[in-house]
């Protein structure tokens, strides 16, 4: 006997004996068939849709494939029939569940990974400028407030003259004590902040000088605001240091009841003061020579005026 051989085109393979088990070559023959129909969409529209038989389909696609030279036996066929109805071959897009998402995102990742990293970035550096440069040396300030009362407690005793002023001091430091065991931020950081101020003060040493330079107002009075026909009476003044420097020191406003660091204020004096002031300065050309108010001394908290004052300070009036 001879073979007799079997033209087969690119992607088939001849078809298993009758009785052989089903092997891959049955499969693949199989998909091509479907591959076909899909391909010829027209013919299973309308083998279907006129509801033909099975058999006419089987027909159509042998004539198909007789025509490519191609022997695909009628089992072949009718199982190709069959996969394309029950979609045996056909793709099914997972649904779209978590996982799959996370699948996605990560196959894509060269698209948002760049952007996310940056913004990632970014976010990480504020978190890390936020620790390094507020939340740790917030923390580390709170820490270490007990230990800062006591400290400016025991600076300004040591500074202080008058009895008067350590019980201040004493009682500042106490309040800011309890402040602190209440977990009260606020409250003890208001209280440090009021032993700084008295501690700056009683460092200070200073006269307090009348201001007589040319373009420069000497002094001032102005109507009570309480009482219209009372006349209050002002010295411009500053606090020049034993060297000559003048200092910044602390002013509290009767006006605003406002404490200001200023280098100049207007002080309130009495009439007398005011009207000698004024007679001096303009028999002498503008130049005052007795021109020191009074003197604040180390260790004190207010200045040591020469003549008894009225009191009361401005930090703000119209030139």
């Amino acid at each position: 006997m001879s073979d007799t051989t079997v033209p087969v085109r690119a992607g088939a393979t001849a078809p298993a004996l009758a009785g052989e088990p089903r092997k891959l070559d049955d499969v693949m023959l199989a998909m091509d068939v479907v591959d076909t129909l899909r391909h010829r969409v027209r013919i299973v529209d309308q083998e279907l849709n006129e509801s033909a038989r099975e058999e006419q389909l089987v027909a159509r696609l042998k004539e198909i494939y007789d025509a490519q030279g191609i022997a695909v036996p009628d089992k072949i066929l009718k199982d190709g029939v069959k996969a394309l109805a029950e979609q045996r071959f056909a793709y099914k897009p997972p649904a779209n569940t978590f996982s799959v998402k996370l699948a996605k995102l990560y196959v894509s990742r060269k698209k948002w990974l760049p952007a996310a990293m940056t913004f990632t970035g970014a976010i990480a550096a504020l978190l890390i400028g936020w620790q390094v440069f507020w939340a740790i040396p917030q923390a580390n300030e709170w820490r270490a407030m007990p230990n800062e009362i006591s400290r400016l407690l025991a600076e300004g005793q040591a500074l202080a003259i008058e009895p008067v002023v350590d019980a201040q001091l004493a009682s500042l430091a106490a309040e800011g004590q309890r402040a602190v065991a209440a977990n009260d931020h606020g409250a003890a950081r208001t209280q440090v902040t009021a032993l700084k101020t008295i501690n700056d003060k009683l460092a200070q040493a200073y006269d307090v000088r009348i201001v007589a330079r040319p373009g420069e107002d000497t002094g001032f009075w102005r109507q009570s605001n309480d009482q219209p026909n009372v006349m209050h009476y002002y010295l411009v003044v500053e606090a020049v240091a034993p060297g000559g420097r003048v200092l910044k020191v602390p002013v509290t406003s009767i006006e605003t009841q406002k404490t200001e660091d200023v280098t100049k204020w207007a002080q309130r004096v009495d009439k007398e003061t005011f009207d000698r002031v004024a007679a001096e300065k303009q028999g002498s050309g503008g130049i005052i020579t007795n021109d020191v108010l009074g003197h604040k001394a180390r260790g004190e908290l207010d200045p040591d005026w020469a003549t008894a004052l009225p009191g009361g300070a401005l930090t703000e009036w119209d030139d």
